[in-house]
């Protein structure tokens, strides 16, 4: 009898396993389908966005074409986010370890060390919330990424659906909010200080341009004209 209730179990743990695998599958696929999709169309929404609708907040998101966004805000937001972005393969193992180290040291998370791409599957498909299974998630979704769409896509993408303020979403609408210019028309210092709220825009929204802000500008500033930015 014993043996014969092992059996069943095992048999009933594989089933299990094999159901679960088969879900794994399926919402795999079901990302890959969206990424695909984007390809060649522009989205209309994202998770990030979606959130912030539920807590009732108006937004407000402008798409624009990758030629018409400053080549300054392109080189600022990779020096500010990812100075690797046309190296690595979706996840930068050298900057992640790097985030380790520090958060080991400081005692606290003081660094993430995720890629645009990552930050890209987030705001698309995923929450902020930090746990170690959205992490694994996104970076899956981000290998999917950069193995179907180019470097250029993946930081039009990027660009155009990022928050940069209380419900501002996309460098078209954060170039007006804050300048009131065309995103074609941002200067290499206005593109060092969007930059810098990148990690935290809604604070910086309603705090304004604090001294900690304007030194991180500052240090983009300077590393904006050392990095690689897709051409084509």
């Amino acid at each position: 009898m014993r043996r014969r209730n092992r059996r069943l179990l095992i048999r009933l743990a594989g089933a299990a396993l094999g159901v679960a695998a088969v879900v794994l599958i399926g919402i795999q696929t079901w990302y890959l389908g969206w990424i695909v999709h984007y390809a060649d169309h522009d989205p209309q929404t994202t998770a990030f966005m979606e959130i912030r609708r539920a807590d009732g907040k108006a937004l407000d998101h402008r798409w624009v074409e990758y030629d018409g966004i400053s080549h300054w805000l392109k080189r600022a937001v990779i020096a500010a986010e990812d100075a690797r972005f046309m190296e690595h393969g979706g996840i930068d193992w050298t900057a992640l370890h790097k985030a380790m180290e520090e958060n080991r040291e400081a005692g606290e998370v003081v660094r993430g060390g995720s890629t645009i791409t990552q930050q890209l599957a987030k705001n698309l498909f995923l929450s902020p919330r930090q746990t170690y299974l959205r992490k694994a998630q996104e970076a899956v979704i981000a290998v999917m990424l950069e193995a179907v769409l180019d470097k250029r896509r993946i930081l039009e993408l990027y660009l155009n659906i990022i928050e940069w303020g209380d419900g501002v979403f996309g460098a078209a609408a954060a170039a007006r909010h804050y300048y009131d210019t065309p995103v074609g028309s941002i200067s290499r210092w206005q593109a060092a200080v969007l930059a810098a709220r990148i990690p935290n825009p809604r604070f910086y929204d309603r705090r304004g341009t604090t001294p900690w802000l304007l030194e991180r500008a500052g240090d983009i500033h300077g590393w904006s004209n050392q990095v690689r930015i897709p051409d084509r």
